[in-house]
């Protein structure tokens, strides 16, 4: 793990920092951390008796607005928190630290239910027919034109079952594929370098491949801007909240193109507000 000293969206250092705590579930994933009540028996004179939490930083940078996690996990590190991802075992877990969250998943799971509107914004800047692979696809339930289209495949650490006509493929047989269309949707919030993860897709995207993008808007960042670091306290799973410049510069960095940005207000069954950032990319051309 390491901490950050540069914003992963345009690498500016000009950063300001505000403490926070790791949330229960993922310090236990990650570091085998729970939390503790400190007592009259730990002989602490210095230190209040009460609870206490992993404590970790939010920063934000104040050139593109990116709003993050300090804490940049490892890939050994990420193994652990996503091992076995909305699996039984996973469920059970987060359940004893989160109560609710196995209705919540059994929701989640059902598939997005705003999948038309990702089209409709896709659609311009198609030719059909087309050839998907959605990076971080989960089992392709939520990828869009998957009723379309000539070939679906999915790159995801899932081990669940994929819907019909999608297919699991490993990242070592992407290469010399030829794909019109990229789906990255909800996963750079969850990455500890997306720019890493957006110059991966890139690799084998082609001159005329198109990149769809789609981010949580979080309302967080959405209502305050440049002041949501003094407002964000806790830290989980979402590990990188964006901004409409910091998508814009991240997209820049790694070579592509914007096409389109858009922030919408999408209906959810998980909740009764999910704003979203949509972008359409492709790489640079000259």
């Amino acid at each position: 793990m390491q901490i950050s000293t540069f914003c992963p969206c345009c690498d500016s250092k000009n950063l300001s920092a505000s403490p926070a705590i790791l949330m229960p579930f993922v310090a236990k994933r990650i570091f085998n951390w729970e939390p503790v009540t400190i007592d009259r028996s730990w002989g602490l004179e210095t230190i209040p008796e009460g609870k206490l939490y992993p404590l970790c930083n939010s920063l934000i940078c104040r050139v593109c607005g990116f709003l993050y996690l300090d804490m940049r996990f490892s890939d050994s590190e990420m193994e652990a928190l996503y091992r076995g991802y909305r699996d039984e075992s996973y469920v059970s877990e987060r359940e004893r630290f989160e109560p609710g969250y196995a209705a919540r998943n059994l929701r989640i799971m059902a598939g997005r239910n705003y999948i038309n509107d990702i089209e409709q914004f896709l659609e311009p800047y198609l030719k059909f027919p087309i050839t998907i692979l959605d990076w971080g696809g989960d089992t392709g339930i939520n990828t869009p034109f998957r009723s379309r289209c000539k070939s679906h495949s999915v790159f995801d650490i899932t081990a669940r079952k994929m819907v019909k006509g999608a297919a699991l493929i490993k990242k070592e047989d992407i290469a010399g594929q030829n794909y019109n269309l990229f789906v990255c949707s909800n996963v750079l919030e969850h990455v500890p370098y997306p720019s890493q993860s957006l110059a991966e897709i890139v690799e084998h995207m082609g001159p005329e491949s198109v990149l769809y993008i789609e981010v949580p808007f979080e309302n967080i960042v959405k209502k305050h801007g440049h002041d949501a670091l003094i407002y964000k306290k806790h830290w989980h799973e979402h590990i990188n909240f964006f901004s409409k410049l910091s998508l814009m510069r991240l997209v820049n960095k790694v070579g592509l193109q914007l096409l389109d940005l858009s922030d919408t207000f999408c209906a959810s069954s998980d909740t009764s507000e999910v704003f979203l950032l949509q972008a359409v990319c492709k790489i640079k051309q000259g």
